[in-house]
């Protein structure tokens, strides 16, 4: 029979559970910090919410949504800062878009991804 007390100790077990997170490893920090470093470092422009930003402004918009999503327990790989912070606006929901010069325009999504399988090609 289980008692009121197992039951209580049953379930802040599973609280405790709920709320573990597996932080970044320093493989997926890394990325993520090439991810953004890629953007920087591009003459590429960003798009959110209708408007065009320089790739410093990116950067510096996508280190903040990174932040908070760390702050948050939200963000483990790289593959979730594309998913949770690069891909879209968290207001709007409306896809981020990038520009590169000679390229045709395409969604974060899609440029942060192939970066990504680049990053991980190069030794």
């Amino acid at each position: 029979m289980i008692t009121p007390r197992m039951m209580a100790v049953l379930g802040a077990g599973l609280v405790a559970l709920g709320s573990a997170h597996a932080a970044p490893t320093e493989a997926a920090k890394r990325e993520i910090a090439g991810l953004i470093g890629a953007l920087d470092g591009s003459s590429c422009r960003f798009q959110r919410n209708g408007s065009w930003h320089d790739a410093a402004e990116a950067r510096a918009h996508l280190q903040r949504k990174y932040d908070y999503l760390l702050k948050k327990d939200k963000v483990d790989t790289a593959e979730q800062f594309i998913e949770r912070a690069a891909s879209q606006s968290s207001m709007s929901g409306k896809p981020y878009r990038i520009a590169c010069p000679g390229q045709p325009e395409q969604t974060a999504s899609v440029w942060f991804t192939a970066r990504l399988k680049a990053l991980r090609r190069s030794p």
